[in-house]
């Protein structure tokens, strides 16, 4: 049996989205900034998928740009921002527990641009503290950057009431979220949220890789990071990438159709699974298990088992899994997310994440348990003490 349980880092395609993303490369192929007939069909995809993106998040079409994927996106989110509002002030904020598209972001706005930062502390399920964001607030405040959904524990941020303390404080201040794991698993509505900028990813939601979007609401001030022929008002230069928009636009249509039904599905098999992992000594499942935590991660801990041969000896069997955030890099690192809830030291080696899609199957993971029963008192026996 095969079992892919590494969804966070990416998706499989819808099989809809790979025929019309095919038929885009190969025979809806113009340009969107051509004149002729072949333009304006290329044109027409950017249009729709606007339009459908516009729609799940009743926001106006013009104000979604497409762009690489989640880290440009939050790069053009932040650095954009910043420099466009660096004349109000010169304060940013952010979590300790954000992915390393905002944070490697922050510390170049912090050492290269000079701008301060702030990074808010989290409790030991990951929830950031409202009461150290209220502190953090001044007058110099710019920009407010807090994720939707943690992509190592699946903590749930209270994003909501954050950008309203925000609000309140400071209307003009701006507040993003990247909502890469949060888009296609939650109704997220901006505009009624307080949230100004929203990152999402196509290839988390079985869309194709190298698409993304960000909402800009139409208030924001933001400068341009990637500058040539002017495309998408200027915001994003570059020929646009059609067929990943067209794919990305698709796909956010299929995931949300039925939603409550598959995020049930998925949070039926995901307390199934830590109930089988309970059963296993010396486990620990970090972040929250309840409603305040996505129904398609689990971040598990297991004592004396180092991760990285545990991923490996599951991959021999047919599992495939994540160490943690598969987006930073192929090479085991210890996690910053794991200090920054302050797990046990014996744990930050020794973790692995379990994520979950509409495709998972209450057989797969009772198989993945049965080998995680076999093979972790083996490698237990075998580990250094």
């Amino acid at each position: 049996m095969e079992v892919y349980l590494d969804n966070s880092a990416t998706t499989m395609c819808y099989p809809e989205v790979g025929e019309l993303v095919y038929q885009v490369l190969c025979r809806d192929y113009g340009n969107p900034s051509s004149m002729h007939r072949k333009g304006v069909e290329a044109e027409h995809y950017i249009r729709q998928s606007k339009e459908t993106l516009a729609k799940l998040l009743k926001v106006n079409a013009k104000e979604i740009y497409f762009t690489s994927g989640g880290t440009e996106s939050d790069n053009l989110a932040l650095i954009g921002c910043a420099r466009a509002n660096r004349r109000a002030g010169n304060h940013l904020i952010t979590t300790s527990i954000e992915h390393p598209a905002i944070l490697n972001t922050m510390r170049y706005l912090e050492e290269e641009e000079g701008f301060r930062v702030t990074y808010l502390p989290v409790d030991a399920q990951g929830k950031v503290s409202l009461e150290a964001l209220k502190e953090a607030l001044c007058p110099e405040t710019i920009l407010v950057s807090i994720m939707y959904v943690n992509n190592e524990v699946g903590t749930v941020q209270p994003v909501q009431e954050a950008a309203q303390i925000v609000k309140r404080y400071k209307p003009s201040i701006l507040f993003h979220t990247d909502a890469v794991q949060g888009f296609g698993k939650y109704i997220i509505y901006p505009k009624r949220m307080g949230i100004d900028l929203l990152t999402a990813s196509g290839h988390k939601i079985h869309g194709p890789k190298g698409i993304g979007f960000l909402y800009i609401d139409s208030k924001v001030k933001i400068h341009p990071i990637v500058f040539g022929g002017e495309q998408q008002k200027n915001i994003r230069s570059g020929t646009e990438n059609v067929p990943g928009i067209a794919g990305l636009g698709l796909a956010a249509k299929m995931i949300y159709q039925d939603l409550g039904v598959k995020t049930a599905l998925m949070r039926e098999l995901k307390e199934h699974f830590i109930e089988g992992i309970r059963k296993i000594d010396h486990t620990v499942i970090h972040g929250m298990t309840d409603e305040g935590s996505a129904p398609h991660i689990i971040s598990v801990g297991f004592a004396g088992v180092r991760s990285e041969v545990l991923l490996h000896t599951l991959e021999d069997k047919g599992i495939y899994v994540s160490s943690g955030s598969a987006c930073s890099s192929n090479h085991p690192a210890v996690s910053g997310v794991l200090k920054g809830i302050g797990a046990p030291r014996e744990y930050l080696d020794a973790t692995l994440r379990f994520s979950m899609s509409e495709f998972t199957t209450k057989e797969e993971i009772d198989y993945t348990l049965e080998t995680l029963y076999n093979c972790i008192p083996m490698l237990r026996r075998f580990t250094r003490r």
